[in-house]
């Protein structure tokens, strides 16, 4: 009789994420081994090939729940316009730096079949932020409303960079002074 999945199966999964994704981040992902996230996870290299088949497998699944967290807390937003994305987006950062970075740096390293789904995810945001901004500025052509929806990810993606937890503004006071800098100016435009 086949073994039936386990109670814990889901957090052990998110756990696996969570340590192989501060791990990848950490050592770049072309360098890192599952040998070595097994030990950052402190599992057995046979453990974390009973829940992943590959190294591939893995960075798969963190960038997924990390996308689509990030997805469903921003289009959840939308109703509260450019500011409530921008606090969706920064809250659903934190605590995901590791899986912020590892999006920006190794999703390219994914094959085509695997890359498709994270990219449609994040279409889905950059489509939630440019709406937020063409609602403000409809009068916007469409390459001027692109720019400027990338110009507000860049004021997002790189916060986790500077910012110090404990130190200068939250996350939520930085949220706010991004949603003023980004309403005030898509009004002087």
């Amino acid at each position: 009789m086949p073994r039936g999945v386990a109670r814990d199966h889901d957090a052990k999964r998110a756990a696996l994420r969570k340590g192989a994704a501060a791990y990848f981040a950490a050592q770049g992902f072309d360098r890192a081994s599952m040998t070595g996230a097994a030990r950052s996870c402190g599992v057995s290299k046979a453990l974390i090939y009973h829940y992943y088949p590959s190294k591939q497998a893995l960075l798969h699944d963190i960038l997924e729940a990390h996308l689509t967290d990030l997805v469903t807390r921003v289009e959840a937003a939308r109703p509260d316009g450019i500011p409530g994305l921008l606090e969706a987006t920064l809250a659903a950062y934190e605590n995901a730096d590791a899986e912020h970075k590892l999006q920006l740096d190794a999703l390219s390293t994914l094959p085509a079949p695997l890359q498709a789904p994270l990219i449609a995810l994040q279409r889905r945001l950059v489509r939630a932020m440019s709406d937020a901004l063409a609602a403000e500025r409809p009068d916007l052509g469409a390459d001027r409303l692109r720019a400027a929806t990338m110009t507000v990810f860049g004021i997002l993606n790189w916060f986790y960079m500077w910012h110090r937890p404990g130190k200068g503004l939250s996350r939520a006071a930085y949220a706010r002074l991004a949603a003023e800098f980004v309403c005030g100016g898509l009004a002087a435009l």
